[in-house]
């Protein structure tokens, strides 16, 4: 029988996405958050029998000594840490609290991490935030170029992991994936917010426009792909997960509209931009694709149909949770 995998995150949208797809293959899941689980709405690995998934809620922050006991106990030989702050506007007003964690936190874990003789595979979640705004196809070997507090502190903690890997031959890999969405994310984020105010009656702010221009990946393309770069990839490398299809934000929410029958201009007013905002950039992902064989399946008009019908069947219990980030230091 295999061990069990740790998920580092797994209260995220994107840690609780990835443990509902390995259940459904039968993998036992040791799962630490730093928070208390959400309702089962914001919780997508709840969504099936979960007997074999064992939440701890502990702060990597707080208590290493505490995470690092249950990967002794079990013999944990492939981590996937999804865990961080990752609100990039809101990393300015307190941006101690996102280098702590991004940065001091993750890094006190690696080295945690690198003393373990039974750790196989090290699957570290970042972020394409670390490049900045660029131009044209973005490839894996791109120099960073991070705009905010909360890029930064993500680029610093994946610049130690490629010493530890250089160094300490650590089995590292990384994973960038662009703009992901799908059932189960949080309101805050772009489409779960348009569709909600959609339903409440209310106005949508759209920063700086909505001109920015990105590429929007379901999550549960990004999950397969995490998968296969965990259990295939290349120690020392960075895989992209993205689509090809980019989209601006305003397009994309004028897209929700057309589907959810409301005039845009009743939807959406104008609000100033963020500070740092990257306006636009293309992740090539020609590498997990060729290499891993993996290819993306939920093309965007299917997936936002299917976050429609999720917001729409859970919308009394959604409607009842902040609509708003809150941050917690």
């Amino acid at each position: 029988m295999s061990r069990p995998i740790l998920v580092l995150g797994s209260n995220s949208f994107s840690g609780a996405s990835f443990c509902k797809h390995m259940l459904a293959q039968d993998q036992e899941i040791i799962a630490v958050s730093r928070s208390a689980e959400p309702v089962n709405a914001l919780l997508p690995y709840k969504w099936q029998n979960a007997n074999l998934l064992q939440f701890h809620q502990l702060d990597l922050n707080h208590d290493l000594a505490r995470i690092e006991q249950l990967i002794d106990t079990h013999k944990i030989n492939t981590v996937y840490n999804f865990a961080a702050q990752s609100m990039v506007g809101q990393s300015w007003e307190y941006p101690e609290h996102w280098f702590m964690t991004n940065t001091v936190s993750t890094i006190k874990f690696h080295n945690t991490l690198r003393r373990k003789d039974f750790l196989d595979r090290y699957v570290h979640i970042s972020t394409p935030e670390v490049y900045g705004s660029c131009q044209g196809l973005v490839k894996e070997h791109t120099n960073y170029q991070p705009s905010t507090p909360y890029a930064v502190s993500r680029a610093a903690a994946d610049m130690s992991l490629q010493n530890f890997y250089d160094v300490y031959d650590f089995p590292v890999v990384l994973t960038r994936a662009a703009n992901v969405y799908g059932e189960g994310q949080q309101l805050y984020r772009i489409i779960p917010r348009a569709i909600m105010y959609i339903l409440l009656g209310e106005k949508l702010q759209l920063h700086g426009g909505g001109h920015s221009t990105r590429s929007f990946i379901h999550i549960d393309d990004v999950s397969s792909a995490t998968q296969a770069i965990g259990e295939k990839g290349k120690n020392g490398e960075i895989y992209h997960i993205s689509t090809e299809r980019m989209i601006t934000i305003r397009q994309l929410v004028e897209l929700i509209c057309e589907k959810m029958t409301m005039p845009f201009e009743q939807l959406c007013e104008v609000a100033d931009d963020r500070l740092g905002k990257d306006s636009a950039y293309l992740l090539d992902s020609s590498k997990v694709r060729s290499d891993l064989n993996w290819q993306d399946k939920i093309s965007l008009d299917k997936g936002i149909e299917r976050t429609i019908d999720w917001v729409k069947a859970n919308f009394d219990q959604l409607a009842s949770t902040p609509l708003d980030y809150i941050h917690k230091p």
